[in-house]
């Protein structure tokens, strides 16, 4: 694995374990079940989805899992706004003002390995 690819790999971790212990107080303190479940999903599985990259058959394959991760990071994105908007979370506060930006950093960081291993794969095609 490469230095990006272990660079992105663990900024998701990171943001995933995050994500678990705001789930956790969603759910004890708030008795949030609903957003908060569709907000796990996504925000763990854009490591996941990383993860697999890693061991990708293909280029195309590779592109596929990374964009499927980026999809995941704007999901998850969705979510916490939205749970910003509803009032169960304070965008005002730093844990959860450092997600929003979290999964913004991931988003920009995704969406630049996609777009860069696509021109490479255009570039040696042609």
């Amino acid at each position: 694995m490469n230095e990006v690819g272990n660079n992105v790999l663990e900024k998701a971790f990171d943001f995933a374990v995050r994500i678990v212990r705001l789930y956790q107080y969603l759910v004890q303190k708030n008795k949030e079940y609903v957003l908060s479940k569709q907000l796990l999903r996504s925000g763990t599985s854009i490591g996941a989805n990383i993860n697999e990259a890693q061991a990708a058959q293909s280029k195309a394959d590779f592109i596929s899992k990374m964009s499927i991760a980026s999809k995941e990071a704007r999901e998850t994105k969705y979510w916490l706004q939205l749970l910003c908007e509803t009032s169960y979370l304070n965008k005002e506060q730093v844990h959860v003002s450092s997600l929003l930006e979290q999964s913004e950093e991931l988003i920009k960081i995704l969406t630049t390995i996609v777009k860069n291993t696509q021109q490479n794969l255009k570039a040696q095609k042609t």
